[in-house]
């Protein structure tokens, strides 16, 4: 991340996911108890992850929890592989825990594509967790999936964003792939909720930090409304 944001990591990898080279950001958050791990990554990821934290001076020990986003295999694919070499607690939204548990299929993709894994926690919006950077609130941001979540940093006007957005495309900065998007309807309310935030840098999983404020997410959500 920045100097202004201390204790905040984007992880940045690249794994064969489904037969095809992807990159994504999982991020890792400082914590008096050490690492909160914001998303894992799909299958295969979690090498990758430990080469990065190594770089940073920690290691996949220091990860005492991760929160998930949502359900997703690229986002949830190594969670398993990870539990098995830390002992995380795992959080999620109680619209997602269910999938995550593998009580439901996931609504998209296969559901023998990645081995399930516990979750210990459920996160309602509004819950704030304690980092080195300041609170960390969870921002309900559902229609990419039922109960995804966002992070947001208010003393940094830092938004973890997940899916919510993209940064991947042809523009720096865009709202949620509508093809992988069930619910564009609630997609686009949960952009112009983040719209309402005081942001002014974004981690996106798909396309990493972007420097982008809250009044592009105002144009990004007036724009998904026409």
């Amino acid at each position: 991340m920045t100097d202004e944001d201390p204790g905040v990591y984007a992880l940045p990898i690249t794994v064969d996911y489904g037969g095809r080279e992807l990159t994504v950001t999982p991020s890792a958050v400082e914590t008096d108890r050490g690492l909160v791990l914001i998303d894992v990554g799909p299958p295969g990821a979690v090498d990758g992850l430990r080469t990065h934290l190594r770089g940073l001076g920690f290691d996949l020990e220091d990860v005492w929890c991760v929160i998930v986003t949502h359900h997703d295999g690229d986002h949830v694919g190594g969670l398993a592989e990870l539990l098995e070499r830390t002992d995380a607690v795992v959080a999620t939204h109680p619209e997602e825990a269910p999938y995550v548990r593998g009580e439901r299929d996931p609504i998209k993709g296969d559901p023998d594509a990645y081995r399930l894994a516990p979750v210990d926690l459920e996160l309602a919006g509004g819950t704030r967790v304690p980092t080195v950077a300041g609170p960390m609130e969870v921002v309900e941001t559902p229609g990419h999936s039922p109960g995804h979540v966002s992070l947001y940093f208010s003393d940094h006007g830092l938004l973890l964003a997940g899916d919510a957005l993209v940064a991947d495309g042809e523009e720096p900065l865009s709202g949620p792939k509508p093809e992988f998007t069930p619910d564009m309807t609630r997609a686009t309310e949960s952009v112009g909720r983040l719209a309402a935030l005081e942001v002014g840098q974004v981690v996106c999983f798909h396309g990493g930090y972007v420097e982008a404020d809250d009044e592009r997410i105002a144009e990004i959500h007036a724009a998904l409304r026409e």
